[in-house]
């Protein structure tokens, strides 16, 4: 079922999970100079308008026709010209899928009540928001009950973002001053393994792959995952990708280093539990201490201090946080619910072999 690889610069096309991805991914394989790709534009923009009205976060054939058209913003896919990336005919339409995406997020976040515009009060918010509750959680299953199997099924969920942990937040950095700026630069400089090649956490993540038998190519997985794992990505890349989301992706990035340290230490534990090598446990044994010093960076001199910069941006740091909360815990417990009953939380037709 798993096997080995080597990591390429961008990744294989994947299957279509729908006619609206389907219909991307035609594009993407045409060439934009092409008068070929003018029909596949038309075709692209009547899938888009007949597209059933399912709920957008759990929608499989949307979330991997947004995942695939933001990918061309980071490494591209195997087959894709480059000029794709702004070409301004599938930007329009890309920006359709977007507005759908964005919507459900407003629909589905419950927003916290708003800080003044105060480090110290953004950054209390940010803690209250994403503090540590004694019921169940992923994390928690992983440390005392998940299987070697499960562990593995975990660790392919997050190759998804993992193995380019860090550059969906990185876009903010251009448009940042000052003190969120240098907050900022701080945290990445540790994801991106402090001049240390192989500390870069990427770079961790796939060892750990490897450790586990799975293969670390970028995006070898991508056909196994199901929507609400790509629902979480795409959200990073909205945010990280529209400067009009600036105070969002600060926000988020916040929220998902506060939640990170305490779960990385519980899933440690369960890799332990189950005899997986140092090579594997040493990527979340990293995040225990990294994160515990990113959380009070990102709340205070990152997302703190941008709303004193900027005290408009106070809802989007709150917003950015609370939907990171969402879409992420979407994802964990659709991955609960098919191990408490007893099946796999894969996308088991599309596992690779």
């Amino acid at each position: 079922m798993f096997v080995k690889g080597t990591d390429t610069r961008s990744m294989h096309a994947p299957a279509p999970r729908g006619p609206l991805s389907g219909a991307v991914l035609d594009v993407l394989l045409t060439d934009p100079a092409d008068t070929d790709s003018d029909d596949s534009l038309r075709l692209l923009k009547s899938a888009i308008d007949e597209r059933p009205p399912r709920d957008p976060l759990t929608d499989d054939d949307l979330q991997l026709a947004l995942f695939v058209l933001y990918e061309q913003h980071y490494t591209g896919m195997d087959g894709a010209s480059e000029e794709w990336e702004w070409d301004a005919r599938l930007i329009a339409l890309r920006r359709e899928l977007e507005d759908v995406h964005e919507q459900a997020l407003h629909e589905h976040v419950s927003m916290p009540t708003l800080p003044k515009a105060d480090a110290a009060d953004v950054a209390e918010a940010l803690f209250a928001l994403t503090a540590p509750h004694s019921g169940p959680s992923l994390a928690r299953v992983i440390a005392s009950e998940a299987t070697a199997e499960h562990m593995r099924e975990h660790l392919i969920l997050r190759s998804i973002y993992t193995l380019k942990e860090a550059d969906p937040h990185s876009w903010a950095i251009p448009r940042l001053r000052g003190r969120p700026k240098a907050a900022l630069v701080e945290v990445q400089t540790d994801e991106y393994g402090g001049g240390r090649p192989e500390r870069v956490h990427a770079t961790m993540f796939a060892r750990a792959m490897r450790g586990a038998g799975l293969d670390d190519r970028y995006g070898f997985y991508l056909d196994a995952v199901p929507a609400t794992t790509l629902a979480s990505m795409n959200t990073m890349s909205l945010f990280g990708l529209h400067r009009r989301w600036l105070g969002a992706i600060c926000g988020h990035l916040a929220a998902f280093e506060m939640t990170s340290s305490l779960p990385s230490r519980m899933i440690a534990s369960g890799l332990r539990r189950l005899d997986f090598s140092d090579d594997v446990v040493a990527y979340f044994d990293e995040h225990v201490e990294a994160d515990a010093v990113h959380e009070q960076v990102a709340a205070r001199d990152l997302a703190g201090a941008l709303a004193e910069q900027q005290p408009a941006l106070v809802r989007d740091i709150m917003f950015g946080a609370a939907a990171c909360l969402l879409v992420d815990g979407l994802a964990a417990d659709e991955t609960r619910l098919a191990w408490r009953q007893g099946r796999s939380a894969l996308r088991e037709t599309a596992v690779p072999a």
